[in-house]
């Protein structure tokens, strides 16, 4: 009996241990990628949802927030921030007049072109305490983990 709950112990070390170091991990890669986004007068969430705009197009704003893991509450203003920086603009759907979309701007697209090969580098060299292969193996767990940790959720 008394190995079974050394094995669980060890198990529940190993599960926490692994949510520290992806926690503080997580934390600093984003502090790099934070740093760089703010120097163009944008924060994360800003970014990313222009980043979204600019590659896959105008995006429903009730949909935007599933897509950048924000509330919908969150993404009004946040959208409202980038149509006072002239980056993005909404626009009524044609087919159904309830449904806003947000579009990128040409302003916004010269903006992500000019910024996000700068940006990409920051998190490259943000990631460079690993080694190619290293990088991708973690990615392939990290989904893993992601996927599974999604499906059980309830």
């Amino acid at each position: 009996m008394k190995k079974a709950v050394n094995r669980m112990t060890i198990s529940k070390n190993d599960a926490l241990d692994l949510y520290i170091a992806l926690s503080r991990a997580g934390q600093w890669v984003n502090a790099h990628a934070d740093r760089d986004i703010r120097q163009h007068g944008l924060n994360r969430t800003e970014f990313g949802v222009l980043e979204l705009l600019y590659h896959k197009g105008a995006q429903p704003i009730q949909q935007i927030g599933g897509k950048v893991l924000m509330s919908s509450g969150n993404i009004t203003y946040v959208v409202d921030k980038l149509e006072q920086k002239k980056l993005a603009v909404r626009k009524a759907s044609t087919e159904d007049r309830r449904l806003i979309f947000a579009e990128i701007t040409e302003q916004g697209r010269q903006f992500i072109e000019n910024v996000f090969p700068k940006h990409t580098e920051v998190i490259e060299q943000a990631m460079n305490g690993l080694s190619p292969e290293e990088k991708r193996t973690a990615s392939q767990l990290l989904k893993k983990l992601g996927k599974y940790a999604q499906e059980h959720f309830k």
